[in-house]
Protein backbone atom coordinates (compact mmCIF):
# COMPACT_ATOMS: atom_id res chain seq x y z
CA UNK A 1 0.00 0.00 0.00
CA UNK A 2 3.03 2.35 0.68
CA UNK A 3 4.23 2.25 -3.05
CA UNK A 4 0.67 3.14 -4.56
CA UNK A 5 0.66 6.20 -1.80
CA UNK A 6 4.28 7.42 -3.50
CA UNK A 7 2.72 6.63 -6.59
CA UNK A 8 -0.11 8.81 -6.66
CA UNK A 9 1.36 11.45 -4.70
CA UNK A 10 4.46 12.11 -7.01
CA UNK A 11 1.72 11.89 -10.13
CA UNK A 12 -0.31 14.54 -8.06
CA UNK A 13 3.27 16.41 -7.41
CA UNK A 14 3.71 16.04 -10.86
CA UNK A 15 0.51 17.62 -12.32
CA UNK A 16 0.89 20.86 -10.16
CA UNK A 17 4.44 21.40 -11.15
CA UNK A 18 3.27 20.93 -14.37
CA UNK A 19 0.75 23.76 -13.89
CA UNK A 20 3.22 25.66 -12.19
CA UNK A 21 5.40 25.78 -15.11
CA UNK A 22 2.67 26.33 -17.73
CA UNK A 23 3.66 29.56 -18.41
CA UNK A 24 7.51 28.59 -19.43
CA UNK A 25 6.16 26.19 -22.46
CA UNK A 26 7.62 27.38 -25.52
CA UNK A 27 5.92 25.11 -27.75
CA UNK A 28 9.82 23.36 -28.95
CA UNK A 29 8.33 19.58 -28.69
CA UNK A 30 4.80 18.32 -27.92
CA UNK A 31 3.40 19.52 -24.47
CA UNK A 32 3.08 15.69 -23.67
CA UNK A 33 6.56 15.39 -24.20
CA UNK A 34 7.60 18.18 -22.43
CA UNK A 35 4.84 17.64 -19.33
CA UNK A 36 5.82 13.95 -19.23
CA UNK A 37 9.94 15.11 -18.23
CA UNK A 38 8.11 17.09 -15.37
CA UNK A 39 6.74 13.86 -14.58
CA UNK A 40 9.67 12.03 -14.56
CA UNK A 41 11.95 14.46 -13.00
CA UNK A 42 9.36 14.79 -9.91
CA UNK A 43 9.27 11.34 -9.29
CA UNK A 44 12.92 10.41 -9.56
CA UNK A 45 13.04 12.90 -7.15
CA UNK A 46 10.55 11.66 -4.72
CA UNK A 47 12.34 8.13 -4.63
CA UNK A 48 15.37 9.50 -4.11
CA UNK A 49 14.68 11.81 -1.06
CA UNK A 50 12.21 8.18 -0.12
CA UNK A 51 15.54 6.06 -0.51
CA UNK A 52 17.20 8.33 1.78
CA UNK A 53 14.52 9.80 4.47
CA UNK A 54 15.41 6.72 7.08
CA UNK A 55 19.29 7.28 6.32
CA UNK A 56 21.05 8.77 9.11
CA UNK A 57 24.14 11.21 7.48
CA UNK A 58 26.74 11.94 9.59
CA UNK A 59 29.08 14.15 8.08
CA UNK A 60 31.25 14.81 11.75
CA UNK A 61 34.22 13.15 10.50
CA UNK A 62 36.11 12.72 7.20
CA UNK A 63 38.00 9.71 6.87
CA UNK A 64 41.24 9.16 6.15
CA UNK A 65 41.95 8.58 2.34
CA UNK A 66 43.65 5.24 1.21
CA UNK A 67 46.47 5.27 -1.08
CA UNK A 68 46.49 3.12 -4.07
CA UNK A 69 49.14 4.24 -5.48
CA UNK A 70 52.25 1.90 -6.43
CA UNK A 71 55.20 4.61 -6.78
CA UNK A 72 56.67 6.14 -4.16
CA UNK A 73 57.34 9.31 -5.59
CA UNK A 74 53.36 9.61 -6.48
CA UNK A 75 52.96 8.32 -3.11
CA UNK A 76 54.35 11.33 -1.52
CA UNK A 77 52.72 13.83 -3.81
CA UNK A 78 49.91 12.51 -3.17
CA UNK A 79 49.84 12.74 0.09
CA UNK A 80 51.03 16.24 -0.20
CA UNK A 81 48.31 16.86 -2.21
CA UNK A 82 46.05 15.65 0.15
CA UNK A 83 47.47 17.59 2.80
CA UNK A 84 47.05 20.59 1.01
CA UNK A 85 43.38 20.23 0.24
CA UNK A 86 42.45 18.89 3.50
CA UNK A 87 43.89 22.54 4.83
CA UNK A 88 42.49 24.47 2.39
CA UNK A 89 38.90 22.70 2.92
CA UNK A 90 39.60 23.75 7.08
CA UNK A 91 41.20 27.04 6.14
CA UNK A 92 39.53 28.60 3.11
CA UNK A 93 35.94 26.75 3.33
CA UNK A 94 33.50 28.07 5.82
CA UNK A 95 31.56 25.49 7.62
CA UNK A 96 28.54 25.17 5.95
CA UNK A 97 30.81 25.12 2.40
CA UNK A 98 32.55 22.54 4.12
CA UNK A 99 29.85 20.38 5.18
CA UNK A 100 27.89 20.71 1.78
CA UNK A 101 31.19 20.05 -0.15
CA UNK A 102 31.69 16.50 1.93
CA UNK A 103 28.26 15.18 1.86
CA UNK A 104 28.44 15.91 -2.22
CA UNK A 105 32.04 14.68 -3.04
CA UNK A 106 32.67 12.08 -0.18
CA UNK A 107 29.86 11.09 1.28
CA UNK A 108 27.89 10.89 -2.14
CA UNK A 109 24.43 12.22 -0.43
CA UNK A 110 22.16 14.13 -3.80
CA UNK A 111 22.00 17.67 -3.84
CA UNK A 112 18.07 16.77 -3.63
CA UNK A 113 18.55 15.37 -0.28
CA UNK A 114 20.61 18.28 0.94
CA UNK A 115 18.56 20.73 -0.17
CA UNK A 116 15.52 19.19 2.02
CA UNK A 117 17.73 18.65 5.23
CA UNK A 118 18.80 22.28 4.96
CA UNK A 119 15.29 23.72 3.95
CA UNK A 120 16.51 24.98 0.64
CA UNK A 121 16.72 24.73 -2.76
CA UNK A 122 19.02 22.96 -4.73
CA UNK A 123 20.36 25.68 -6.41
CA UNK A 124 21.31 27.35 -3.22
CA UNK A 125 23.11 24.28 -2.63
CA UNK A 126 24.55 24.34 -6.44
CA UNK A 127 26.14 28.31 -5.64
CA UNK A 128 27.55 26.55 -2.37
CA UNK A 129 29.36 23.77 -3.84
CA UNK A 130 30.14 25.87 -7.00
CA UNK A 131 31.38 28.98 -4.44
CA UNK A 132 33.52 26.18 -2.52
CA UNK A 133 35.61 24.32 -5.64
CA UNK A 134 36.46 27.83 -6.64
CA UNK A 135 37.89 28.64 -3.01
CA UNK A 136 39.58 25.16 -3.43
CA UNK A 137 40.77 25.64 -6.49
CA UNK A 138 42.21 29.19 -5.21
CA UNK A 139 44.02 27.50 -2.17
CA UNK A 140 45.38 24.88 -4.32
CA UNK A 141 46.92 27.49 -6.67
CA UNK A 142 48.16 30.01 -4.13
CA UNK A 143 49.95 26.97 -2.55
CA UNK A 144 50.89 25.64 -5.77
CA UNK A 145 49.70 22.33 -6.53
CA UNK A 146 47.79 23.69 -9.94
CA UNK A 147 49.46 25.65 -12.35
CA UNK A 148 47.80 27.99 -14.19
CA UNK A 149 50.03 28.76 -16.98
CA UNK A 150 48.94 25.68 -18.92
CA UNK A 151 47.34 25.27 -22.04
CA UNK A 152 43.57 23.33 -21.65
CA UNK A 153 42.91 22.07 -24.88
Amino acid sequence: VRADEIVQSSADEAVVAILAKLSTFEGRSRFTTWAYKFGILHTATAVRREVWSNTEIDLSSIPEPTSRLGDPVAHVEGLALSGALRRCIAECLTPHQQRILIAITVEGIPIDVIADRLHTTRNTVYKTLHEARRRLREGLIAQGYINTTEEVN
